[in-house]
């Protein structure tokens, strides 16, 4: 059948859909393993989530303190994750941090230094030790430069502005992609042996959060439509502080890093809090601790007027934050006219990560889809219920490596796939359809519905009638996807987007609800009024996977990690009793 439409046909051994972090660094290993690769974003190239990463990538070099090891890493890694990780993803991960990070250095990454040289290291909250190896307070940023420069010294094609829509396979095996370009107007059909998702997190679900406008989980929901299975959908982390005021930042994340290098949180009445939650580990305990702390206080009635609690380091002075914290020091200068040497800012939760996502095996980041590979937030296993901050960045360099590697050696024998033109034309006419609809529903209001249902029903803290309230909105909207459309066509039509992106938030909303629903305990950042304590029959991953185009769900049982790993996790516990 011939196609009806005019498209541009891109074929790669490796199609790679993300330019983040992860999804470069595994340009990097496929193109180093000869394989001929194309790099497909939405956004820009250098314009990644990863950017908003900015205290610091965790690896024990032991270069500050020098105890650290790999085995302290695990086990402050899977404890924090409360033992529902993927322990062998966490064994590779902590042991392959610091060859990444040394790698990062050596493609021309520019850390912070010790006084004798060498990469320095600071303190992060749940970590034994100062592992964050970091470049003031833009570490993110100094990773994505690193790596765009590596990546524009090899072969791979980078196509930004495109919007993939559909991943395609047969007999359950990987064929290519289709999608458009914002700035042509035209459409693509991409061909390939491997595909590897890289999109990062859904945190655009949610009203308040750090993410950018790029986070709304689309690689997720097309992955899940193309068969992968997605697990542990309701753990989302919640970053302690985000900014409150002035209302437009609202949510912009303020890094970690503030606290790591000596801020304190005070309520209104001056008091420093954490003393009272968290009398040892303080401000630097878990992000899901310190995030439910400043929750309480605000809903108890501590603090301030926009809703927020104070971060002050004032006491640092303005030298020692312009060499450490640069970044927050213009952030809160230019958006809220707070100067952070002499006046404490204002913070709130914010969310900010997806600990859950597409599920892969450890070693080669491989899904249960023959060809699909998938790294970074997009992925899951190696978080667990909580994310160790930090372990971002060096995740994005272990198994965007190792997707790369992964998608290689599977691409040495796989067959180029072809896509068929009347799948083409049905997902071009699906497309175009939403620019051709009589008094079509504005996608932008059922977003904003949906946005404020999962702030108000799937917050930091739940209970079975907001889950179940956020549910009946979610297919309300749900029952209104086929009315939605736009006027114009498809170029530079940011309309368009977000009627992809609705279908794409609804997909990933209902399946994160679900977990929480059925995830009748509080574990890591899921807590649950209404089961307020961890119970050991949830010691499980909860699984969703699309059968005949029925969502079925899955509680997997926790694999045990193998005797001498739990042997490191016992010594783990004692240091973190």
């Amino acid at each position: 059948m011939a196609s009806n439409h005019e498209y541009s046909k891109v074929e790669s051994d490796v199609l790679i859909i993300g330019a983040g972090g992860a999804g470069l660094r595994a340009a990097i290993e496929a193109s180093e393993n000869k394989k001929s690769v194309v790099i497909v974003s939405k956004s820009i190239l250098g314009k990644a989530h990863t950017v908003m990463a900015e205290g610091g990538m965790a690896a024990s070099l032991g270069n500050v303190d020098k105890q650290d090891s790999w085995k302290v890493h695990f086990a402050d890694t899977y404890i924090e994750g409360v033992y529902i990780n993927n322990w062998k993803m966490v064994e590779i991960f902590s042991k392959e941090a610091a060859d990444r990070v040394y790698e990062l250095e050596r493609f021309g990454a520019l850390f912070d230094r010790t006084a004798d040289g060498k990469i320095l290291q600071r303190a992060f909250g749940a970590h034994t030790y100062r592992r964050l190896c970091h470049v003031g307070d833009k570490t993110g940023l100094e990773l994505i430069r690193t790596l765009e420069d590596k990546v524009l010294h090899t072969d791979t094609r980078i196509l930004d502005e495109v919007v993939v829509t559909k991943i395609v396979t047969e007999d359950g095996k990987v064929k290519g992609a289709i999608g458009f370009s914002m700035r042509e107007g035209r459409f693509y059909v991409f061909q390939c042996k491997a595909l590897i998702i890289a999109t990062g997190g859904l945190g655009r679900l949610f009203k308040v959060t750090s993410n950018s406008w790029e986070s709304t989980g689309d690689g997720l929901a097309i992955a899940f439509r193309a068969g992968a299975e997605l697990r542990d959908m309701e753990m989302v982390q919640f970053h302690p502080t985000g900014m409150v005021w002035p209302p437009s930042v609202r949510g912009l994340l303020v890094t970690e890093g503030v606290r790591g290098e000596g801020g304190i949180l005070l309520n209104k009445e001056g008091e420093r809090f954490m003393l009272r939650y968290s009398p040892k580990k303080k401000e630097l305990d878990a992000r899901d601790v310190v995030a439910r702390c400043i929750y309480r206080e605000i809903t108890e009635g501590r603090g301030t007027e926009h809703g927020a609690v104070y971060l002050d380091i004032t006491h640092k002075g303005y030298k020692f934050i312009m060499d450490k914290l640069p970044s927050m020091y213009n952030q809160f200068k230019d958006f809220a006219g707070v100067d952070i040497s002499k006046e404490k800012m204002e913070v709130a939760p914010t969310v900010h990560y997806h600990m859950g996502g597409i599920k892969v095996e450890p070693e080669t980041e491989a899904t249960n889809v023959s060809g699909l590979f998938a790294a970074g937030e997009a992925a899951c296993g190696l978080h667990g219920a909580n994310r160790l901050g930090g372990n971002s960045l060096t995740d994005l360099l272990v198994f965007g490596r190792r997707a790369g590697l992964g998608a290689s050696h599977y691409s040495d024998s796989a067959r180029m796939g072809t896509i068929d033109e009347k799948e083409i034309n049905d997902e071009i006419e699906r497309i175009e359809a939403f620019t051709s609809k009589k008094n079509p529903t504005n996608p932008y209001e059922l977003i904003e519905q949906l946005r404020q249902a999962m702030s108000s029903k799937v917050g930091i803290v739940r209970n079975e009638k907001d889950l179940n309230d956020a549910l009946a909105v979610i297919n309300q909207i749900k029952g209104k996807l086929d009315k939605i459309g736009v006027a114009g066509g498809v170029r530079f039509n940011p309309g368009l987007i977000a009627c992809l992106e609705l279908q794409n938030m609804i997909q990933n909303a209902e399946l994160l609800v679900r977990a929480a629903i059925e995830r009748k305990e509080s574990r890591g950042a899921h807590t649950r009024s209404d089961y307020p304590g961890t119970n050991d029959e949830f010691l499980k991953n909860i699984v969703f996977r699309l059968e005949n185009g029925q969502i079925k769900m899955n509680m997997e049982p926790v694999m045990k990690p193998p005797k001498e790993l739990q042997e490191i996790l016992l010594e783990g516990e004692k240091t973190n009793a």
